[in-house]
């Protein structure tokens, strides 16, 4: 087997489904108007995709360990770049959020099985950890690769690009697998759909509550019951899985101290993350002016900073250990959000956006490897796909609620700003969202305009404000929870009662 051959397919696939949950950002604009998106429809465009994919993220792990990881794999990768040209083709708002959904349950399916295969196809030592650091260069640059593209492919051709680019590659990728990658033995067992349902609806409620309060209130009827039906369904959900034989998440895998840390550490990083590349993309364009191509671009660096010191942290953790390594990446990516923060309407690239970026880019690519070693140290070798699961969920699911939080942040702090500016203005508040000109009594346009930027940017400036708060809490809990672990983790066999080495992402 040549090994290049197998990294090739395995971290292209998983740059693919990375990528799609924030490809689909600078283009955001040109959807809405092409297909008639309604505001508050439109944000289902990005979190249709990222509900689907961390829900089912664990179903999609378990199909791995039951039938073969290989083979899951290609089906995942089929169903993702299937629902990629059915999204492509979209005339409408359904049309278009249900190939989201489709190309997420690809992407679930996928994701946990091309993680589980490194563990299969490269031997422990170095060949395993330049794999992996590979591999987390792609998992964490996906994000800003996905801006990047979405802004060059938007400017060069048209919207329905940002799905189409997916086809020539998935197709590759299918076509490659079957000689670069050895299949994995299959299990007996059953798949729990039950948990799969409860746990995928639960969440979908909780974030579409989220949002609704953002565009109504937290006192609104609708907002109320879907909070706590939502929350409802996931407590079902954990009760469910404590008495199922065939649980979707045996509850036991959070018994390790180490690994529950990881895996909220996991989740207060998705929520930065994903915050940050929405509310960093609003600031280029609404803010800086930028077009969707220098806004996309503007993410390059970004991208490039993943990559390095995702590498480099592959390097450093079998010397340090994975904790040194969690403590500095959260610290530095916090420094990174309290710099966003102050940013205002008089901030440039290269003053209020560049330095923070890589700041932030440093500080979470140090994370994603010592988070997956942590993870996965000590599970059996039946629960690898799990665990490895449970880990990317962490991240798609804090992404889910990142946005629906600090975008209810964000406008809750627009809205109070807002009430000083039509006051200062004497305006009704319609103008100030929709552009409207100005009436005859109102001061010169152009200081009617600074004060609307204003208003949103301090929305903005209150969403990183939060975000800095959460990946703080991240710290605290890589500080407390978390205990020095060996530099070369394993995964348990479950007959023999060996440790057998891994190392995955």
């Amino acid at each position: 087997m040549h090994l290049g051959l197998a990294l090739l397919v395995i971290s292209a696939a998983q740059l693919m489904v990375v990528l799609d949950a924030s490809i689909v950002n600078v283009a955001l604009p040109s959807i809405q108007k092409a297909l008639s998106f309604s505001p508050a429809n439109l944000v289902w465009v990005i979190n249709a995709y990222t509900l689907a994919f961390g829900g089912l993220l664990l179903l999609g792990g378990r199909t791995g360990d039951l039938f073969g990881r290989r083979r899951m794999f290609m089906i995942g990768i089929v169903i993702f770049t299937l629902a990629s040209f059915l999204g492509g083709l979209a005339t409408t708002e359904a049309w278009l959020i249900a190939a989201r959904v489709l190309q997420g349950l690809g992407g679930a399916i996928a994701s946990p099985a091309a993680l589980s295969l490194i563990t299969s196809t490269f031997p422990e030592g170095p060949e395993r950890n330049k794999a992996m650091g590979v591999y987390a260069a792609m998992s964490g640059a996906g994000g800003a690769i996905g801006v990047l593209m979405g802004g060059v492919l938007t400017n060069a051709f048209s919207w329905r690009w940002v799905l189409f680019v997916n086809v020539p590659i998935g197709l590759l990728v299918v076509f490659l697998a079957p000689r670069a990658l050895h299949e994995t033995e299959t299990r007996d067992g059953k798949l729990d759909l039950p948990g799969a349902v409860l746990g995928t609806t639960g969440m979908t409620l909780l974030v579409y509550g989220l949002i609704h309060a953002g565009s109504t209130s937290w006192s609104d009827s609708t907002t109320i019951a879907t909070l706590l039906v939502g929350v409802g369904l996931l407590a079902t959900f954990v009760i469910f899985e404590s008495r199922s034989k065939h649980a979707l998440m045996p509850l036991d895998i959070f018994a390790n101290r180490n690994r529950s840390g990881a895996y909220l550490t996991m989740l207060a990083i998705g929520t930065a993350m994903f915050g940050m590349f929405y509310f960093l993309t609003l600031f280029f364009q609404d803010i800086l002016g930028f077009s969707p191509l220098r806004a996309g671009v503007s993410y390059l660096p970004f991208a490039i900073m993943i990559m390095v010191f995702a590498t480099l942290a592959s390097k450093l953790v079998g010397r340090l250990g994975p904790k040194p390594l969690m403590l500095a990446g959260t610290i530095i990516g916090t420094s990174g959000l309290v710099w966003f923060s102050r940013a205002n309407v008089h901030s440039t690239y290269f003053g209020n956006g560049l330095g923070p970026m890589l700041l932030v880019a440093g500080g979470m690519a140090l994370c994603f490897v010592p988070l997956t070693l942590t993870a996965v140290s000590g599970v059996k070798r039946h629960e690898a796909g799990i665990a490895s699961a449970i880990l990317n969920s962490g991240q798609q699911i804090g992404g889910s609620l990142g946005l629906a939080v600090l975008g209810t942040v964000a406008v809750t702090a627009t809205k109070g700003r807002a009430v000083q500016v039509v006051k200062e203005f004497g305006l009704k508040a319609a103008p100030l969202f929709k552009a409207e000109p100005p009436p005859a009594n109102a001061k010169l346009p152009h200081a009617l305009d600074y004060a609307v930027r204003s208003a949103f940017m301090h929305g903005y400036t209150s969403a990183f404000e939060v975000g800095a708060a959460i990946l703080f809490g991240a710290f605290v809990i890589a500080l407390v929870a978390i205990r020095r672990t060996p530099t070369m983790p394993s995964v348990q066999d479950d007959e023999a009662g060996e440790a057998v080495p891994v190392l995955a992402l």
